[in-house]
C-alpha cells in the first residue's frame, strides 16, 4: 500500500498537468468496446447515465473483463457524495488518475440512514448517482446495498487499484485485499475542507438564528405548543370557599 499526502503540484492555484496518461490503454476504444458487447458511450463526454449506472454486479463484471482484454486498469472507489461539493470532485478526479477506468459504488439512501441516521441522506440516491455521473473521469456508477455481502462490489470487480479515504479500511482489512481482491490500496486523505456533515450542521444553526426561517418558524411552534400543553396540563387552583353572609 502507498500512503498519498499530495497528488498535484500547484501552479497559480491549479494542479499541474499529468505529462502521460495513467494507464497504456488506447484513448479511443470505442469500436473494440462496441465488438465486446460494450457500450463505447462509457468513453463519451456526455454522462450518458443510463449507459453509465449499472446496478447489477454481474454485469458490472462482464464489462470489467472486456476493458481488461483491451489492457485498461480499472479503479475502484465507494461513498455517499450526499451534496456534492468541491472535495467530492477533488477526490474523484484524483482516484480516476490511478488508471483508464473508473468505477464509483455510491452507498444506497437505507444503508447512509443505517450508519448516519434518520436525517440523512439529504439528496436521494438517484440524484445522487446522476450528479456523480456528471463528475469528470467517472466511468460507471452503481449502488451499495445494506442486504450486500462484505465487499461484494471489490469482489465482482477486482480492481487494479482499490481508492479510499483514511478511515474506510484498517491496515488488516487492506492487507487482506491486496492479497486476494485488488492490485493494491490507495489511501487519500480527505480533500474537502468541510464536511457534508458540518456544512449541514452550520446552516441549521444558522438558520435557527434567523427569526424569519422556517426552521425558526417550526422549532417556535413546537415551544408555543409545548408550553400550551404543559399550561393546560397543570392543575386547576382551588378557590377559597366563599365568607358566610350574616342574617
Amino acid at each position: 500500500m502507498r500512503r498519498i499526502t499530495r497528488l498535484w503540484s500547484w501552479r497559480g492555484g491549479r494542479p499541474a498537468a499529468s505529462s502521460s496518461p495513467a494507464g497504456g490503454a488506447s484513448k479511443n476504444p470505442a469500436p473494440l468496446l462496441s465488438s465486446l458487447g460494450v457500450s463505447s458511450s462509457l468513453f463519451a463526454d456526455a454522462s450518458n447515465f443510463e449507459q453509465r449506472f449499472v446496478e447489477d454486479y454481474g454485469q458490472i463484471e462482464t464489462t470489467v473483463n472486456a476493458l481488461r482484454t483491451l489492457g485498461f486498469k480499472v479503479v475502484l472507489t465507494s461513498g455517499s457524495f450526499d451534496i456534492i461539493h468541491e472535495g467530492h470532485s477533488m477526490y474523484l478526479e484524483a482516484a480516476r488518475q490511478f488508471g483508464d477506468f473508473l468505477i464509483v459504488g455510491l452507498d444506497s439512501d437505507e444503508k447512509i440512514r443505517t450508519r448516519k441516521g434518520e436525517s440523512r441522506p439529504v439528496v436521494p440516491q438517484m440524484e445522487r448517482l446522476r450528479m456523480v455521473t456528471h463528475q469528470r473521469g467517472v466511468g460507471l456508477v452503481t449502488l451499495k446495498h445494506t442486504h450486500h455481502p462484505k465487499w461484494a462490489l471489490i469482489k465482482a470487480v477486482r480492481p487494479d487499484v482499490l481508492v479510499a479515504t483514511e478511515e474506510t479500511y484498517t491496515e488488516a482489512e487492506i492487507r487482506e485485499l491486496e492479497a486476494g481482491y485488488c492490485g493494491r490500496v490507495e489511501v487519500l486523505e480527505r480533500m474537502a475542507t468541510v464536511s457534508t456533515s458540518a456544512r449541514l450542521r452550520e446552516v441549521i444553526q444558522r438558520e435557527m438564528g434567523n427569526p424569519d426561517s422556517a426552521v425558526s418558524t417550526v422549532k417556535s411552534g413546537s415551544t408555543v405548543k409545548s408550553g400550551s400543553a404543559a399550561k393546560s396540563a397543570s392543575p386547576r387552583k382551588k378557590l377559597a370557599p366563599a365568607g358566610r353572609t350574616r342574617s
